[in-house]
């Protein structure tokens, strides 16, 4: 315990030497926490629409209205040519074309029934795929108080309708930036963990000290706990930066305890420090061991599930998730801060991630290799 002592207050002292190092901790966190969220949103707005309206009726009129006062489409062109609308999507200065045939309100009242024809521009696959979805969603609105007012004139017999009213649970406002802001901070923490701590002995190697330490008495597995105990404490002084700021600027409380996210925290983080310094040891510079560091954390972020669901991807990809951490703990950190689930519902989680810790740790310990 003695040797493990002057280890841990080598280290400490030589990471708060360097300022750069305390702004790289502290700062880079706290400011990617204040951005980031914003920006990683699901919704689509400022879609841009171009109506061609052959029609010209009070129905169509209403329908571009409606349309348009959703907060999610804006008119970029409003004619009746097909060509000008298609050179506004070749341009991108469109990303929907809806077009409105001649008589549509006379077909819709006579036949009940009419059609109407919608391109998108699909480049930007996600942008199409919402802007398609809302837009439909906003005609068939407008289809149905169509027929509501229909079913109230003596001439038109009601209809049997089968309506669905639907409720979100856990996040009845669907705010993504609760949805996001847990996992968002997770790869926060995760990248200055393992940047850090692959860096950690990459630098020893470089300016030559970890030579001394080879000839000293000190023990394997203490090298790789005084390498691994500071930054394991940084990183929860991190998360509890990251709260703190989920909590002042997005109003985030967690529903449930602190205490279940600070265990798992505390486990997951010996697991993501194990994985850096496993990763120094098999780097001979900070430019290899910052290339390998980027390279696994892009795996890790994309295969985690934060922007995708993991059910959507396909097989080779969700085996690949059975043995990534940060799915792990982006799972927990959405189920107590939405859901309020407690250690019970998340020890099997806990138990992967500890298991995590327990071989990568081990195998950083016999791969260093220490010249008596």
């Amino acid at each position: 315990m003695r040797t493990l002592r002057f280890l841990l207050q080598k280290e400490f002292r030589q990471i708060f030497r360097d300022p750069s190092i305390i702004r790289i901790i502290f700062m880079m966190p706290s400011i990617q926490l204040l951005i980031l969220p914003w920006a990683a949103d699901y919704e689509v707005k400022n879609i841009q629409l171009s109506v061609v309206d052959h029609d010209h009726s009070q129905y169509s009129q209403q329908m571009v209205n409606k349309i348009t006062s959703s907060g999610y489409f804006i008119l970029q062109d409003y004619s009746g040519s097909y060509g000008n609308a298609m050179e506004q999507i070749e341009h991108d200065k469109a990303d929907l074309l809806l077009e409105i045939p001649a008589g549509f309100e006379k077909k819709l009242i006579k036949e009940n029934e009419s059609t109407l024809f919608m391109a998108i521009n699909a480049i930007n696959g996600v942008k199409a795929n919402l802007g398609g979805a809302y837009l439909r969603s906003i005609i068939q609105d407008y289809n149905h108080e169509v027929r509501l007012k229909w079913v109230q004139l003596p001439r038109f017999s009601p209809e049997m309708q089968i309506e669905v009213t639907s409720s979100n649970w856990f996040n009845p406002l669907m705010n993504y930036k609760i949805f996001m802001v847990p996992g968002i901070l997770v790869v926060l923490v995760t990248m200055v963990g393992a940047f850090l701590a692959s860096l950690n002995i990459v630098r020893e190697k470089e300016i030559g000290t970890i030579e001394q330490i080879n000839v000293t008495p000190v023990k394997k597995y203490h090298f790789i706990l005084g390498k691994l105990i500071p930054f394991w404490v940084l990183g929860l002084l991190i998360l509890t930066i990251g709260l703190t700021i989920a909590r002042v600027a997005y109003g985030i409380i967690p529903v449930g305890s602190l205490f279940t996210i600070y265990v798992f925290a505390a486990v997951y983080l010996l697991a993501v420090l194990g994985l850096g310094l496993l990763l120094s040891t098999y780097t001979s510079n900070q430019q290899q061991a910052m290339l390998l560091s980027f390279f696994m954390m892009m795996v890790f972020i994309l295969l985690s599930g934060l922007y995708t669901s993991v059910d959507s991807m396909p097989g080779w990809a969700q085996a690949i998730t059975k043995v990534n951490p940060v799915t792990y703990f982006i799972e927990v950190m959405r189920m107590v801060v939405l859901k309020g689930s407690g250690l019970n519902d998340i020890s099997s989680h806990l138990f992967t991630v500890l298991g995590f810790a327990v071989v990568l740790n081990i195998w950083a310990v016999i791969n260093y290799k220490k010249r008596s």
